[in-house]
């Protein structure tokens, strides 16, 4: 018996160490790098201002998202298995879908979950990030190249190849056999734009070319066609060139003063200069590739769909993807001639579920607004100060 009861406390010796190494060894293939987010010392009121209908919605996409997960992530001195992650993220439903007050929801939600903030832009003591917004245009468009559609967007073309830099990122490029079959930087937005290097990889054609800049911007969008189809695009690659913002050019240059820098705003400036036009847009020398898709709703860079005014983009790099977030900000409200008569606050729970070329760093956090004309104002106006927070259940994690 004595000897039965060493070798079982053996072999559980041996199952613990083996998963240990078991548990570290999946850390090794996971990016830990969430550096830029702690415990939060000011914790706000946990008091939704939106649709609940949409939270749900949202949340179970989040959840569908985290099952089919197996990195873990770090936050703070503790690591989370994906697990860990569901188990955080049913709990919060569990309170969500209680019929309680908002003041029991808000206490429950601060007894079970630790509470981390984003550090936000470098530039605040507050930890302020910036919230700027997104959408999903509905633009015009043609299968044919017929006046007044004569701007395209493309498919991926054949010679767009990716190859895996030394820190596991995706980079894409050409191989030009000319010169030994070298991987080169794919072409520029000047290039392309600029010469016929893609014809052939044409799906549709668009009549005004900033909307078709635009699309590259949002990376998702409806083509409602001559016929009266309308279908679904969505993004499939890019040229591998960083981001630029046009924007922030115009401002460099005295053309626009921040507090301009809006799409309506952009886009004025260039119906006014029409000259201009090339030069600006090319100043962003990313180039978006598209695929039709007979999805309703457009997904983010984690596959999941987009719920409006519930997902948002932030840099996964140094924020939480699979996680319930906080954000408190402000909302603009509109007059019946389109233009902003103000803002109000705004306190929703929201889920990191897409990135961007743009969102870098914690300080950086886009909303997804939707599609139609309100979602396109309001997105084009968002440029205001905000606070991001991130929930995930107590007493769960390992520590480091």
């Amino acid at each position: 018996m004595v000897a039965k009861a060493v070798l079982h406390r053996s072999q559980l010796a041996k199952q613990r160490v083996l998963l240990v190494v078991l548990f570290f060894a999946a850390l090794s293939g996971c990016t830990i790098s969430h550096t830029q987010i702690s415990i939060a010392k000011d914790v706000p009121q946990f008091i939704d201002d939106g649709d609940p209908v949409s939270l749900i919605q949202a949340l179970r996409q989040q959840q569908h998202f985290v099952r089919h997960q197996s990195k873990p992530l770090k936050l703070g001195q503790r690591i989370y298995t994906a697990a860990m992650l569901e188990e955080s993220l049913a709990a919060f439903a569990e309170i969500m879908e209680r019929d309680i007050s908002a003041s029991e929801q808000d206490r429950l939600i601060k007894k079970h979950f630790t509470v981390f903030q984003a550090d936000g832009r470098s530039t605040s003591k507050d930890k302020e990030v910036l919230v700027t917004g997104y959408f999903e245009p509905v633009l015009e468009g043609s299968l044919t190249r017929d006046p007044p559609y004569l701007y395209p967007l493309y498919a991926a073309p054949a010679d767009l190849r990716t190859q895996t830099d030394v820190n596991g990122g995706k980079k894409y490029g050409r191989i030009v056999p000319e010169d030994g079959n070298v991987f080169r930087p794919y072409w520029t937005r000047r290039e392309i734009d600029g010469s016929t290097i893609l014809q052939g990889n044409e799906l549709v054609y668009l009549k005004n070319r900033f909307d078709a800049f635009l699309l590259h911007v949002q990376g998702s969008g409806k083509i409602k066609l001559q016929d009266g189809e309308t279908r679904s695009i969505r993004y499939a690659a890019n040229n591998g060139h960083p981001y630029s913002s046009i924007g922030k050019l115009l401002v460099d240059e005295k053309k626009l003063t921040l507090s301009e820098a809006s799409i309506p705003k952009i886009r004025e400036y260039l119906r006014n200069n029409p000259g201009e036009m090339t030069r600006v847009l090319n100043h962003n020398r990313r180039y978006i590739f598209f695929a039709w898709t007979t999805e309703n709703s457009p997904r983010g860079s984690s596959g999941a769909a987009l719920t409006p005014e519930r997902s948002v983009a932030i840099d996964r790099e140094v924020l939480p993807m699979k996680t319930v977030a906080f954000l408190l900000t402000q909302r603009p409200v509109f007059a019946e001639n389109g233009n902003i008569r103000g803002w109000q606050p705004m306190h929703r729970f929201v889920f990191p579920q897409d990135t961007g070329a743009a969102i870098k760093g914690s300080g950086r956090v886009d909303l997804f607004w939707g599609s139609g004309d309100f979602a396109e104002k309001a997105a084009g106006s968002m440029k205001q100060q905000g606070k991001l927070y991130f929930l995930i259940k107590k007493d769960i994690g390992e520590h480091l």
